[in-house]
């Protein structure tokens, strides 16, 4: 296998628990899962790292799958759907560099982060984080503080507004922050 297969990662998604009925096996992005399956209740993720989406286009609630099996994801994740979408994540290697800014639109206070952050209102005193620009590196951001509650994928970019992102999520802050590591690849 060359290094190039190597870096990409390969999930295989059934459409019953404990890995049963019909498959789909997948080595990028895909928005819309319904064309090759109708549900999906259980997964393998071979290589790499993805985020699974309950609903097509990358919205909804999200969820981080690194190597591993996942027989029954829906009671794990307490989700009453299923997965519709999944987005694979680029490995990354090299620093990683994000600001957190209070308010949207880049407003408020900032500051730059280029590692993880259990608790932004430890850390900053910083009760809000409600834009950010992620310059390197690929980042998973929570709601509660201690990488707990819903998260949200970013990838290199600028996010002016969290509650306008079309998440489908409704009025979002995020109150941790984690680099996605190499490590998780191996």
């Amino acid at each position: 296998m060359s290094t190039t297969d190597m870096s990409m990662g390969k999930i295989i998604f059934y459409e019953d628990r404990n890995f049963q009925g019909r498959s789909y096996e997948c080595s990028s992005d895909c928005a819309d899962m319904s064309s090759y399956m109708s549900r999906c209740h259980s997964c393998r993720v071979e290589r790499g790292c993805f985020m699974v989406y309950d609903r097509t286009n990358y919205m909804g609630n999200q969820y981080f799958m690194r190597r591993g099996e996942y027989a029954d994801y829906m009671s794990m994740f307490g989700w009453s759907d299923c997965i519709r979408s999944c987005r694979m994540i680029p490995m990354h290697r090299g620093s990683y560099r994000m600001r957190i800014y209070e308010r949207e639109n880049f407003g408020g206070q900032m500051y730059e982060m280029m590692d993880d952050c259990d608790n932004i209102m430890d850390r900053y005193r910083m009760s809000n984080c409600m834009s950010c620009h992620v310059m390197d590196g690929h980042w998973l951001m929570y709601e509660q503080p201690h990488y707990r509650g819903r998260m949200m994928y970013m990838r290199p970019g600028e996010y002016r507004s969290f509650s306008n992102m079309g998440m489908g999520m409704g009025h979002m802050r995020f109150m941790s922050m984690r680099r996605i590591m190499d490590s998780y690849y191996h």
